[in-house]
């Protein structure tokens, strides 16, 4: 492959009308797009108009599809098929594209005889080979007759002519197979196109599963570095081109969904070469991360119940900032900013990771689509490079003792105490926006090299919701991704997109009695919980008690266990938690979140009711609560 493999996307990815679409195509740096024959029927522009607009645009047109149904055991339906071809061969003309997608027919009267079907595709060969065009053909995951990559080479082989060739989509061939290596031994001549998806690894009727649930690569759980490697192999040289039917994609803002499906080529083609296939576009290296910098949080004007709630649970304010109303709150390596400025109620707002060359790092995002962070900053303060992720979030590169040595930029304030045995950061939780879930894990995965860990979803008070854990190999820089799969109703008093810190400790219980004692809010959890963990897990009955009167879960997992206290939310979104792992957990305590959601809320009406009360001088409910 050339350093920058030709990329190209279908247009049926994205949102909006084709002349949207192809805006959006461009401005993602797409060098080509597929025409989805519905967005061009229902386009005022004609072929030739779109021709144009293309070439305005700097993108070629390398796909015209589909064209469906061709071959038939019916003589006079066949006719028809290749009369309705001949119309598409003049599209395809006024388009000036010369490939067309051809699928595997799913109609009743399809050919089973491969002999006979490879006629009918010679007979449309020949007629596109007059017209200067191509057929690339494709297995259908749910034809009929040609349902495997391998049927669709049958076919190809026995038709025998230059202009048919196979088109590969990896939905089709890994939705049926975990093993495309087989693809290798195809002349690379043979492929005329390639088109990438990713998915979510399902147990359900595989048409529902291509037409709604396909992803970007590097989103779902398919192998796309082995197929990539294995058409490369094979001598394939086209474009990478994207084919993906998602729900999702197709409401949302088309610019920002294409710059997303170009990043996952980038990154996909980055992860081939590493294992001896291909040229990497990406040019530097994922960063080799150190750990958490800092975490900050904007609180606006309001930042007193989490200076209150850090100061409990044993942090420092060990600095203020020379230029900004930003504090630094410090216990062991654990650093928290509280940024006062710019925000209505408390919301994580940046998370800086230390990595051994963060010029490089900011590089590398900056070549994978990321969006530059503007900032201002005085002349004598720490130059951080600093992109943003796809829900808001500021991510900062720095490393100590260099350029980006943030420590400098403050003044400092209290020396720090004992605290209450609080290490590092464990990870930070991240509720992302229902539109963005899956843009959020490609972003973590390619700009920062992390790995996926679990994923799941769990059934919360409100609706269900998915959950995927993300690190580096060393564990130093970890993030749980939440999103709810359906948008909250009103009526329930929720926290939207909550936000957490996860403070590792070394015993869980011993900083939490420490914290309470020092007036920590920590979240009530109830007794129902402590009953059912008692029958699950044989604890020793004072440390159960420990757990009740503290308000520590304890999820239970095969390789050791992950206790966790949390606070109450903090006067917005964020709410922190203590954390010990044990043995060799690697979990983030998904499976109790549900009774931590519970008791989030309760507490949350209780704290409205009281206010309530207070305000009217009345202790009954009869009154109702005020609007969440």
């Amino acid at each position: 492959m050339p350093s920058d493999p030709r990329t190209a996307i279908a247009t049926v990815c994205l949102s909006g009308a084709l002349e949207d679409k192809l805006a959006a195509a461009a401005a993602a740096g797409f060098d080509g797009v597929e025409i989805f024959e519905p967005d061009l029927v229902a386009s005022p522009m004609s072929p030739g108009e779109v021709r144009l607009r293309c070439a305005d645009l700097g993108l070629s047109i390398d796909l015209y599809q589909p064209f469906r149904d061709l071959d038939s055991t019916d003589d006079d339906r066949l006719a028809a098929n290749l009369r309705r071809a001949g119309h598409k061969f003049d599209v395809m003309h006024a388009l000036g594209s010369d490939t067309v997608l051809v699928c595997s027919s799913v109609a009743p009267d399809a050919v089973a005889d491969p002999d006979r079907l490879a006629g009918q595709l010679h007979e449309l060969a020949e007629r596109a080979a007059d017209r200067g065009l191509r057929l690339a053909y494709e297995a259908l995951a749910w034809g009929r007759h040609v349902d495997t990559w391998e049927a669709s080479w049958d076919v190809v082989r026995r038709a025998d002519h230059p202009a048919l060739g196979l088109c590969l989509d990896s939905f089709h061939v890994l939705s049926r197979t975990a093993d495309p290596d087989g693809i290798a031994t195809v002349p690379g001549d043979a492929i005329f196109f390639l088109q990438l998806a990713d998915a979510p690894v399902l147990a359900m009727d595989v048409l529902q599963w291509s037409r709604h649930h396909r992803l970007f690569p590097g989103q779902g759980g398919f192998d796309l570095p082995r197929f990539l490697a294995a058409v490369l192999t094979a001598g394939y040289r086209g474009p990478l081109s994207l084919e993906v039917f998602n729900d999702v994609f197709r409401q949302a803002d088309p610019v920002r969904t294409a710059a997303d499906g170009h990043r996952s080529l980038l990154a996909l083609a980055e992860a081939t070469a590493a294992g001896g296939t291909g040229v990497d576009p990406v040019g530097v290296p994922a960063p080799d991360l150190l750990g958490t910098a800092f975490v900050e949080i904007a609180t606006g004007d309001d930042a007193g119940p989490l200076d209150d709630t850090l100061s409990a649970l044993g942090f420092s304010r060990t600095g203020r900032h020379r230029t900004k109303p930003v504090d630094r709150w410090e216990q062991g390596r654990a650093r928290i900013l509280v940024n006062r400025s710019g925000a209505d109620a408390a919301a994580v707002s940046a998370l800086a990771v230390e990595s051994a060359d963060p010029a490089a790092a900011a590089r590398r995002a900056a070549r994978l689509g990321a969006a530059p962070l503007p900032r201002t900053r005085g002349p004598a303060e720490a130059d951080l490079p600093a992109v943003t992720a796809p829900d808001g979030t500021a991510l900062f590169f720095c490393r100590p003792g260099d350029d980006s040595d943030w420590s400098g930029d403050f003044e400092p304030t209290d020396i720090r105490g004992d605290g209450l045995g609080v290490t590092g950061v464990d990870h930070l939780g991240l509720a992302q926006p229902y539109d963005h879930f899956d843009e959020a894990t490609l972003f973590y995965r390619s700009v920062l090299g992390l790995l996926p860990g679990g994923t799941g979803e769990f059934a919360a008070p409100f609706g269900l919701v998915r959950s995927r854990g993300l690190s580096d190999p060393a564990r130093h820089v970890r993030l749980a991704l939440t999103v709810s799969l359906l948008r909250r109703g009103e009526w329930a008093p929720g926290v939207p997109e909550p936000q957490y810190i996860a403070l590792a400790v070394d015993d869980v219980v011993t900083s939490a009695a420490a914290a309470r004692a020092a007036g920590a809010p920590l979240l009530a959890i109830p007794d129902n919980y402590y009953d059912d963990l008692a029958a699950r897990v044989d604890l020793p009955a004072e440390r159960l008690d420990a757990y009740r009167r503290l308000g520590v879960l304890h999820d239970q997992g095969p390789g050791g266990a992950y206790l966790q206290v949390c606070t109450e939310v903090l006067a917005g979104r964020v709410f922190v938690v203590l954390v010990q792992r044990l043995g060799d957990d690697d979990g983030y305590g998904w499976t109790d979140a549900p009774v931590r959601m519970s008791a989030h809320r309760r507490q949350r009406i209780a704290r409205r009711l009281s206010g309530y009360r207070t305000a009217h001088h009345s202790s009954s409910l009869s009154n109702g609560l005020p609007d969440e």
